[in-house]
């Protein structure tokens, strides 16, 4: 079953019913139902009302929630600012690789779920991308069918709350990064650390500070926005219906 996390804007999905999931981490939100007649998960990563801001997600309780719900993998939908300016706002992404170099969450603290000394299962994470190759090759089909155009390339992960500075994007871009959000590195470091597969399915609203001459529009933002949020929709259907399974590609190694 793939349980599919979902960001600005789509914080509600039809016929589903709103669970709450109590791990060792903190209390997951998640709505439960069925899609095309098969089991699926939509965890709304801000909340009712975007209760939440990036910093304050509870990513570790989330993603635990989301295992223990009976997720076998994970789709992310972020709307993202676009650093390649060779793409176009009002375009999705699948992403293909990760810019998450200081991997902290929000409070500061690692982004992890190995946190005590000696736990049981406690290890290293070794990814050879923490985004799956099969999982990912869905989403790229079904992005084709429902927009035309799909890119593909590396996600950059910036904390937020605030945007980023011009500097800060230029370097973001040298380092090869295509895209970026403020949400789906944690979520990808711990997807993958509870074998978890993981794809991130992006669509660009806007060009990140200094990418493009002219900054993107308020309405033309919040057009895609709203396109957005019917392309999310219609993803999260078509890949519930097709009930695939997808086995976990990295490896973490263990000391107990």
């Amino acid at each position: 079953m793939i349980g599919f996390i979902t960001g600005s804007g789509l914080y509600d999905f039809p016929d589903l019913t709103s669970v709450e999931v109590n791990t060792r981490y903190g209390k997951a939100q998640i709505l439960k139902g069925e899609v095309g007649g098969n089991p699926v998960l939509v965890l709304p990563r801000h909340g009712t009302g975007h209760h939440y801001l990036p910093h304050q997600i509870p990513h570790r309780a989330n993603i635990a929630g989301l295992k223990e719900a009976g997720a076998t993998s994970i789709v992310s939908c972020s709307v993202c600012g676009i650093l390649n300016p060779a793409w176009s706002p009002g375009t999705p992404f699948v992403a293909n690789d990760l810019l998450f170099s200081d991997n902290r969450l929000g409070d500061g603290s690692v982004c992890t779920f190995f946190t005590e000394p000696g736990e049981k299962g406690r290890g290293h994470l070794l990814a050879s991308s923490f985004f799956h190759e099969g999982l990912s090759d869905e989403i790229k089909t079904e992005f084709a069918k429902l927009s035309g155009q799909v890119e593909e390339g590396c996600y950059a992960h910036a904390p937020g709350p605030r945007f980023n500075s011009v500097a800060e994007v230029r370097t973001m871009r040298q380092a090869g990064a295509d895209f970026l959000s403020q949400t789906c590195g944690p979520e990808a470091v711990l997807a993958n650390e509870l074998e978890l597969p993981y794809a991130l399915a992006g669509f660009g609203i806007d060009y990140a500070n200094g990418v493009a001459v002219e900054p993107t529009s308020v309405e033309e933002l919040q057009s895609n926005l709203e396109r957005s949020q019917k392309v999310f929709t219609s993803l999260i259907r078509a890949l519930a219906s097709s009930n695939s399974d997808h086995t976990f590609s990295n490896f973490i190694y263990r000391f107990e």
